[in-house]
């Protein structure tokens, strides 16, 4: 199983996703100015991913601090507003930080140096933390996955995207390791291509039977070919169920309620916003227009000067969810009464 993310020797490894699948290339951190750039520029991608890169980006900024403690909590803050700037969208970029500040708060520790001791053993936790709720997510989610089933999928929402087997792809594993016979479909997923490029790779290195389709293909593929149901991941869910995910999810959302097949998100609870209320005020992060203008950044496709409208999110409203695959079972509406009850219980 890959990892995206890795600590070892004191040392933060990421395996670089922009040079995927050509080049396995791993590249080593050590400033949070490095941290930064590699959630900013892709480098690390997947909610879960960039939350578990950012906690250990907070640490490496302050393992050689020297201060009172004052001044640590002060520093603290800043590189965590920071780092919160990388990317808007993925709220586990946000609650990962805030989750290692409120526990060195509540901890007490006055010494400047147990509290760097702790930020690490925190982020650590933090990564093991998330390993389990992928395998717990897996195993709730086989509840929807048929024998000798036709999954559609899109982006990538596998290993490369968390810190364990993944959120949709780690029930597609699941459903693989168990004996289901699954076949899926993956959309390409421009502009970045993260279906082409990763997901295709993380199911072809499992041995998982893939076949990659273009974004537009997906209508095609349901009335022709059939598909049993979709499963997708999310960047950030808004308190009535409403869910923010790669751009175009929304399309499959829309295609499959016509067509009548089951769309389902698999994400953890620390995906989602209860301070958001509704799906429209989830903050929606825009993409430079090279993006679209070129194919990864290569070979330009459109007018040099052309202006583009880049999104890199788009929300899928609750009433065309399913249900949201979580580590503590799936949420089915009524959406807001059962995510509360749910963080309730």
């Amino acid at each position: 199983m890959l990892s995206a993310v890795s600590w070892q020797e004191n040392q933060l490894t990421l395996i670089d996703q922009t040079l995927l699948p050509e080049e396995t290339t791993y590249i080593q951190l050590d400033t949070v100015e490095a941290v930064f750039e590699a959630i900013r520029k892709l480098r690390v991608r997947g909610a879960p991913a960039i939350g578990i890169t950012a906690a250990y980006g907070l640490y490496i900024a302050m393992r050689n601090f020297s201060g009172d403690n004052r001044e640590f909590f002060q520093q603290l803050d800043k590189h965590i507003a920071y780092l919160s700037e990388a990317r808007p969208t993925a709220v586990n970029l946000f609650w990962a930080l805030e989750a290692l500040k409120t526990s060195l708060l509540n901890s007490q520790e006055t010494s400047v140096e147990n509290l760097k001791s702790l930020l690490l053993k925190l982020a650590i936790d933090l990564h093991s933390d998330d390993r389990q709720r992928c395998d717990d997510m897996a195993d709730h989610g086989q509840a929807v996955i048929p024998e000798n089933a036709k999954i559609l999928t899109h982006c990538n929402t596998g290993a490369l995207a968390t810190g364990g087997i993944g959120t949709a792809l780690g029930v597609i594993y699941r459903a693989h390791q168990n004996g289901k016979n699954v076949l899926v479909y993956a959309d390409e997923t421009r502009p970045v291509l993260q279906g082409a490029r990763l997901t295709v790779y993380e199911l072809a290195s499992a041995n998982i039977p893939v076949k990659l389709i273009c974004d537009s293909m997906a209508a095609a593929l349901m009335q022709k070919e059939g598909v049993d149901l979709i499963i997708v991941g999310a960047d950030r869910i808004a308190a009535d169920g409403s869910a923010a995910n790669k751009i175009g999810t929304y399309n499959l959302a829309v295609l499959a309620n016509f067509h009548n097949i089951p769309f389902y998100v698999a994400a953890p609870l620390s995906t989602f916003d209860m301070a958001i209320s509704e799906g429209k005020n989830i903050p929606i992060e825009e993409r430079p227009n090279d993006e679209i203008r070129k194919v990864f950044d290569k070979t330009r496709i459109s007018v040099p000067d052309v202006d583009c409208w880049n999104p890199a999110f788009d929300v899928t409203p609750p009433e065309l969810i399913a249900g949201i695959i979580t580590e503590k079972g799936i949420i089915t509406a009524p959406y807001r009464e059962n995510i509360k009850k749910t963080f309730n219980s």
